[in-house]
């Protein structure tokens, strides 16, 4: 009987697959991994993501189980890449309620989302929302300071009856600049530059931008007091830790004045900060001891995720399940060098594919790795569980997901980003490692649409991807050295390798697709 089964298994399995999806025949591996990317994306789109989170119920809303009741009392504010989309939403499901609002958001938003017919995401004409502008280059500058006084002016006037919505997503720190009087944008960037260049930790660079901020670490929740404050966030941070998502502005996270001068002596800065910075940091206490003092205000928010890096893969895991792969979600989290990263992936991809069981250096190399990539063991472990079941058990093609923001060491000057970086050597790592008819095939790209300076958002590479190179002399060392993986995919005539999504209006990092097909199973 178990020899029956052991040759039943998979050809049933895949002969009901087929049945049951007749696109999984047909459609390539390659096409596979782009349609599992696309609906990770789709999972995070801003008004898709609002319209999850609010349920309307007559004449009160319901958030995150909380439920708020609505007498025309609702005013919303918002600030980052997405949150033009996010507000649209908001005001179909809200708008007769909504009294007025204010969105900073980035610069030339407006006539690129008509341009690529996504008008859905634009606020309606006679909307009650003000939309501002600024930040070009992803800085802050004067334009978004100004949409940051505004959102000030508009929270500062709120009443106990008010309900305050206040939409975040990535890009939402340099939508916000407020520095406390009177210290100037200009004085407050250059101090974060000078601290990021003594090699100060991103905490530290944290506790600094919040001290010297009106509305970032909590501000913006203080400001709003004694409105009932709501966050709709949409992460791009690993983790999603609120505090950290565009410098926290409704999470109350004090930071000492104190605290900053030992952080300054700590790196020799302190005597060559700008006046305007020791004057406010010779103030004793916390922050807010002077904004609304007679309130007896903390400041508390509901603070949501509504959109993140987990929920991108959770879609995108139930789309490769109809794709006809066992998934599995390694991790949200992978980080650290794309080199460490590709290596990572390159072991599980030969861990996968071995037909026999692999050889316990892999796995044991897998685990060292692990560590140094943001990557727990148990995970790990988990997904290994997985991809040997998938071999041993005859289960047939399996997809691995993860998600994160690896770094890239940057030598040269070439074109591309760490998505198409990574979809490379992952390429190398993989060189010789090839299933019939096709893979195993691995995707790389940004949520956001865009790798580095160019409009692809990723690649996606297998094992011949070396025999390619060499076949048309393109020297993959040479390009790795000058970072110019996408000048590197722009020449191969093969076959189309770059991930070019288009305008996404979303982000929550990046995705990677790991596709291992089913390996034939020899009967005697």
């Amino acid at each position: 009987m178990a020899h029956i089964l052991s040759v039943f298994r998979p050809q049933s399995f895949l002969a009901l697959l087929g049945r049951r999806n007749p696109t999984f025949h047909k459609m390539s591996m390659d096409s596979r991994a782009r349609e599992i990317f696309r609906a990770a994306v789709e999972a995070v789109q801003p008004d898709r993501v609002v319209r999850q989170s609010l349920e309307r119920k007559n004449d009160s809303v319901i958030i995150d189980g909380c439920t708020f009741t609505l007498r025309h009392n609702l005013h919303l504010v918002g600030f980052g890449k997405a949150v033009l989309g996010m507000a649209a939403e908001v005001e179909r499901i809200l708008g007769d309620h909504l009294i007025n609002g204010v969105i900073s958001v980035p610069h030339g938003i407006q006539q690129t989302l008509q341009q690529h017919g996504k008008s859905h995401l634009l606020l309606k004409k006679d909307s009650r929302i003000k939309v501002m502008e600024g930040a070009k280059h992803n800085l802050p500058d004067e334009d978004s300071q100004k949409a940051a006084e505004e959102i000030k002016l508009l929270t500062s006037e709120l009443s106990e009856k008010d309900l305050l919505l206040v939409l975040i997503s990535g890009g939402g720190s340099a939508l916000l600049p407020a520095p406390i009087p009177p210290i100037s944008l200009h004085e407050k960037l250059n101090v974060t530059r000078r601290f990021a260049a003594a090699g100060a930790t991103i905490q530290e660079l944290n506790k600094v931008r919040r001290t010297l901020s009106l509305l970032k670490g909590g501000g913006l929740a203080h400001h709003a007091h004694p409105a009932q404050v709501v966050s709709l966030i949409l992460s791009d941070v690993i983790g999603d830790p609120l505090d950290l998502i565009a410098s926290g502005p409704t999470v109350t996270c004090e930071v000492w004045p104190e605290e900053v001068l030992s952080i300054l002596d700590r790196y020799k800065l302190l005597n060559s900060m700008p006046a305007s910075v020791r004057k406010v940091l010779a103030k004793q206490g916390p922050r807010w001891k002077d904004i609304k003092e007679d309130s007896g205000s903390t400041g508390e928010a509901l603070n949501v995720v509504i959109g993140s890096n987990t929920i991108a893969l959770t879609c995108a895991g139930q789309r490769a399940q109809e794709l006809g792969f066992r998934s599995v979600v390694l991790s949200p989290g992978v980080c650290g060098d794309v080199r460490l990263v590709s290596r990572l992936y390159g072991l599980l991809a030969r861990f996968a594919c071995s037909r026999e069981e692999p050889s316990p250096e892999i796995a044991a190399e897998v685990l060292r790795l692990g560590p140094e990539v943001g990557v727990e063991s148990w995970d790990l472990c988990r997904t290994m569980q997985v991809l040997g079941e998938g071999r041993n058990e005859g289960w047939g093609a399996r997809c691995l997901l993860a998600g994160g923001e690896p770094t890239v060491e940057l030598t040269g000057k070439g074109r591309g980003g760490r998505n198409q970086e990574l979809a490379l050597r992952v390429g190398m790592e993989m060189r010789g490692l090839e299933l019939p008819p096709q893979g195993p095939v691995f995707l790389s790209g940004g949520t956001d649409g865009q790798d580095g300076p160019t409009e692809a958002a990723g690649a996606v590479t297998d094992g011949g991807l070396y025999d390619e190179a060499q076949a048309q002399g393109l020297d993959i060392n040479s390009v790795l050295s000058d970072n110019d993986s996408y000048t590197f995919f722009s020449r191969l005539s093969a076959a189309q390798r770059l991930l070019v999504p288009g305008l996404t209006c979303t982000n929550v990092m990046d995705v990677h697709v790991l596709l291992i097909p089913a390996i034939p199973i020899e009967i005697s």
